[in-house]
């Protein structure tokens, strides 16, 4: 391998042929969301992967799509506009493999599927629109390295513009496959996904004053649609023994973080992978909840853009932590893009399983 401490010396030419072949292992992920359009190019490494380049914007595509059902004409744009700015991206960097999802307001939009269409047309870029059974496994996948071995379970928590998925990892299960393989598939074996975002949040409950009798509206309208979503008894009874861990993979959460941390500017690699006790969480909740909209702006971790959606994230983020209480909560700055980049390099793979006869399936995911 060309990486290896004992390997020869290289001329110019060896040089140059290893370059290519190294261009040629590079992965892009696009996740096209309710709110963001997110782009990720990475190389594999023997226990991952390494970003080499990355694009986010916050397109909105779906404003205004729970009132008229279609995706307006000025969201496309804005999000055709930065899914070409990630196509030049992938074509500057010679990028070959690639895979591009697309979630809830494309899914439920009356012309989600004809804007892909005219994507494609426009850009090359082919999207699959993937239901809300598989946004649930590669937020899992995405956020697998983050799993503490220690617990029973780990809930992760995927707040998205139009929809949130909830999943169950049972870590004791996950605890023996990765004796067997250090990129064993992560056992979920519960999980379910709501219409609730940021996005449809916010616009179905605008601001107004008094705020925090607004903000518990929301999380009361959060609270009744995430109910619909369910889980095994043994899982709340781990929680209740403190034997469960949430891990919070969304901007609301990396927000949250940002703000407890006081950090002048984001910064991922201060964030991911960071601990808050629920305490600290339900603090910086507080801190925001006390801001005008113009006052969040000025937030190095949330800015303009974010301004007006993020308290509808805390108040899906706050629905969750009352129900599955934690004593700390982790936060993920990844979640779809990693999971997508991990199927490409075929990574966490489940094992081909002979079916047995009368053997019920539970509906686990893998």
């Amino acid at each position: 391998m060309a990486d290896r401490a004992d390997s020869p010396p290289q001329d110019g030419r060896s040089r140059r042929r290893r370059h290519a072949d190294e261009d040629r292992l590079l992965y892009g992920a696009i996740d096209l969301g309710t709110n963001n359009c997110r782009l990720l190019v990475a190389r594999p490494t023997r226990h991952g992967f390494r970003v080499v380049d990355a694009y986010s914007s916050v397109v909105r595509l779906g404003e205004g799509l729970a009132s008229s059902g279609a995706l307006s004409e000025t969201a496309m744009l804005r999000a055709a506009e930065a899914i070409r700015i990630c196509s030049q991206k992938l074509e500057r960097r010679g990028v070959r493999q690639v895979r591009c999802i697309a979630t809830q307001a494309c899914r439920t939009a009356s012309n989600g599927a004809a804007f892909l269409e005219r994507v494609k047309q426009e850009t090359g870029l082919a999207f699959d629109l993937i239901s809300p059974r598989e946004e649930a496994r590669l937020s899992v996948l995405g956020c697998v390295n983050l799993i503490d071995m220690e617990m029973d379970v780990s809930l992760i928590v995927d707040i998205g513009g139009g929809s949130t998925e909830l999943s169950w990892v049972d870590v004791t299960e996950l605890r023996r496959r990765m004796q067997d393989s250090r990129h064993a598939p992560p056992p979920i074996r519960a999980w379910g996904s709501a219409p609730v975002g940021v996005v449809t949040l916010a616009e179905e409950h605008p601001e107004c004053d008094p705020r925090d009798e607004w903000y518990a509206q929301m999380k009361a309208a959060a609270k009744a649609k995430l109910a619909a979503i369910d889980a095994p008894e043994r899982y709340r009874e781990a929680f209740a023994a403190g034997r469960g861990q949430v891990i919070g993979t969304s901007g609301t959460v990396t927000s949250i973080a940002g703000v407890h941390m006081r950090l002048p500017r984001y910064d991922r690699r201060h964030v991911d992978g960071a601990w808050l006790t629920a305490q600290e969480a339900r603090a910086a909740v507080l801190h925001l909840l006390g801001k005008s909209v113009a006052e969040r702006a000025l937030e190095p971790s949330i800015g303009p853009e974010r301004a007006d959606l993020v308290l509808a994230g805390c108040a899906i983020f706050e629905a969750v932590m009352d129900d599955w209480p934690a004593p700390r909560v982790r936060v993920a700055d990844r979640g779809l893009r990693e999971g997508v980049l991990y199927g490409l390099m075929g990574r966490f793979q489940p094992r081909r399983r002979r079916k047995r006869r009368g053997r019920k399936t539970s509906g686990a995911i893998v």
